[in-house]
């Protein structure tokens, strides 16, 4: 080979070898551009987001928003809205299709209603207990004593209805004590039982424990024997149908993991 060939040769084999390198260059920077297949990038730890919409039973209208808060707090960016009213009603409307997140009762056969609808989207758990109590004005013009004043027709007297759970368990005591009660109302739930007594407008409504203890100085509370034996659970579960599953499913398990101190300060009974 002469020697303008060989040089020839040798400055060939030189640009092949810049173009080798430069090609390996922008192999290696395609794979290490951001969002390419053979990139990885940290997963950025993000918590739950957005706001939900919790129905629950009218008995929980101070400890869950005390939850919610300590939840809110604990998960900035987060919201969470409550609808509060009487478990039979309120579950009604979830299985009609309400935009509903979260669904806590006052009774593990209103929650019933909503899992054999399959619109649960995990099971429910039992938050805590309660029980039935006298509720008069803090000076009692009835002359209330016990659950026999509830038979007397010269006695205004309330009750909740009895297809929600405050009014099922109010059935159950008077039968219990054998008494056949005269109420000259049914109210939708607790709050509306709670508010004829504090109004004036009742003698006495039999209500939750933890109504009474929330009412403050507002009414008096007479304790009910028969009540243990009537004892109502309080289950909670997301939502099928919820448009934030993640962020359903972090406050249930927030108010089951967190609750229990909030709900026995409120007077609530454990689960078990």
């Amino acid at each position: 080979m002469s020697r303008a060939a060989a040089r020839r040769s040798l400055e060939c084999a030189a640009v092949l070898g810049l173009l080798a390198v430069a090609v390996t260059g922008c192999a290696e920077q395609r794979s290490a551009t951001p969002g390419s297949p053979a990139s990885s990038s940290p997963s950025t730890g993000r918590g739950p987001a957005g706001t939900i919409t919790v129905d629950a039973a009218a008995s929980l209208n101070t400890v869950l928003p005390k939850l919610a808060r300590g939840f809110e707090s604990a998960h900035p960016g987060t919201t969470v809205r409550f609808s509060f009213g009487g478990s039979s009603a309120l579950a009604a409307q979830i299985v009609a299709g309400a935009p509903v997140d979260v669904f806590a009762a006052a009774s593990t056969a209103t929650m019933a209603t909503v899992t054999d609808a399959r619109l649960t989207s995990a099971a429910p758990v039992t938050i805590a207990r309660n029980r039935l109590e006298i509720a008069v004005p803090p000076a009692n013009p009835g002359r209330i004593t016990g659950l026999a004043d509830f038979a007397d027709a010269a006695r205004t007297v309330v009750v909740c209805d009895p297809q929600v759970p405050c009014g099922s368990a109010a059935r159950r005591v008077f039968e219990l004590a054998e008494v056949a009660a005269k109420p000259d109302s049914y109210e939708p739930d607790v709050t509306g039982v709670l508010t004829k007594v504090e109004t004036g407008d009742a003698d006495a409504g039999l209500v939750y424990r933890t109504d009474v203890l929330a009412a403050g100085s507002k009414v008096k509370g007479i304790p009910v024997p028969q009540a243990a034996d009537a004892v109502t659970a309080y289950p909670i579960a997301p939502l099928s149908a919820s448009r934030n599953a993640a962020l359903a499913r972090a406050f249930t398990d927030y108010v089951v993991q967190r609750g229990a101190a909030d709900l026995a300060a409120a007077g609530f009974l454990p689960p078990r």
